[in-house]
């Protein structure tokens, strides 16, 4: 953690108005820069590398334990950490605190410029996040795990759909699974969509069985050690023809062209933009363009949606070290909808794909 700190330091420096500390209130980004996995504490690392974690009683052992290298300042029940703060800064000679401005209310800024007294707060954005967009070899390894995790779940659950599994059973079976397997929980919520409800990109899984559905798609992740994973298949029962089999194979070959145009563009240096655009000419040559509804893909690692997004809007710059999502889909609304989602960690010479799952669409037959 003393290297993340030793980071941000450095990146505090280069801010267009540079400060003395930054205060860190977002959870995921103390997190990150200390190790610390509780709530309610701030973190305030200061100009010359001496970070501070003010936090409450409940966590006196935690921090111990958890940060035995950072020094802590530790409120009564009687106090508040605002209170805390201006406690700490009465003793240290700071006149200037950047604070995350996406992070904190209007109200707790409010407090600290009543009650704290001679402090210039200095608004910053994404300070942390930046430093968050590249993955260290720590990081990576629990990102790995997660993956594994979601896979290995996933073929346990595939194998044992039943005409009468439902959409909710899908969900509620994958979450069980990667808990069993070493998951703290789901990355996000399971998506099981059958049919014409795969068409809804966010959709919740409801009480629909399998028995009279053609097609299925599944979104699903696991949260290890704080990381996720991301990983959506789209299923399909061959055997079973009907008036849009035809197009549900084209586009499903399409989608999965278009995926893999994308994860070849993938490398250091090159823009997001670039990217997307890869999957969104394939889709847009066949005659799908206005199908796919969303960006192609998107970073994570402590979240599940991280910067660098990768979208027609994009301007970020892919580097080194970054893991990113690449997920084309297509919906046709009342049928059904296609997606196909790999987790990808960029690399100096191009990409290493960390999800091994099978996606051909022979591969992905609904056997139920």
């Amino acid at each position: 953690m003393t290297t993340r700190i030793e980071r941000l330091v450095t990146s505090m420096a280069e801010l267009d108005q540079p400060v003395e500390a930054l205060l860190i209130c977002s959870e995921v980004n103390v997190r990150y820069l200390s190790g610390f996995t509780g709530d309610s504490t701030w973190l305030l690392v200061r100009s010359n590398g001496q970070a501070t974690l003010l936090s409450d009683r409940r966590y006196e052992t935690q921090i111990a334990e958890q940060c035995p290298n950072l020094e802590s300042a530790i409120r009564p029940p009687s106090q508040t950490l605002v209170s805390l703060l201006a406690e700490y800064l009465g003793d240290v000679s700071i006149q200037s605190i950047g604070f995350e401005a996406d992070h904190v209310h209007v109200a707790t800024l409010r407090d600290w410029r009543d009650q704290i007294e001679g402090v210039q707060w200095v608004e910053t954005s994404n300070v942390v996040e930046q430093l968050r967009w590249i993955k260290d070899a720590d990081e990576l390894a629990t990102i790995r795990r997660a993956i594994s995790v979601a896979e290995r779940s996933f073929l346990s659950v595939i194998h044992k759909l039943t005409p009468q599994t439902t959409e909710r059973q899908i969900a509620h079976e994958l979450e069980s699974t990667m808990r069993s397997l070493g998951a703290s929980g789901v990355a996000f919520d399971v998506i099981a969509g059958a049919e014409p409800s795969g068409a809804l990109p966010h959709y919740h899984p409801r009480d629909v069985a399998l028995a009279d559905c053609r097609t299925l798609l599944i979104d699903w992740g696991a949260r290890v050690d704080g990381y996720c994973s991301d990983i959506t298949r789209t299923f399909h029962k061959p055997e079973v023809r009907s008036a849009t089999s035809d197009r549900f194979e084209s586009a499903y070959q399409v989608v999965l062209e278009a995926q893999e145009a994308a994860i070849e563009t993938i490398r250091d240096g090159v823009e997001a933009i670039q990217v997307d655009a890869a999957a969104r000419n394939v889709l847009q040559k066949a005659g799908l363009g206005d199908a796919f509804k969303h960006g192609l893909g998107h970073g994570f690692g402590l979240q599940i949606h991280e910067d660098p997004r990768m979208g027609p809007m994009s301007k970020e710059t892919l580097q080194e070290g970054m893991v990113l999502t690449v997920e084309p889909g297509v919906y046709f609304e009342g049928e059904f909808g296609i997606r196909i989602e790999d987790d990808i960690l960029v690399t100096a010479t191009g990409f290493e794909r960390l999800t091994s799952l099978p996606k051909g669409l022979d591969d992905c037959r609904l056997v139920v």
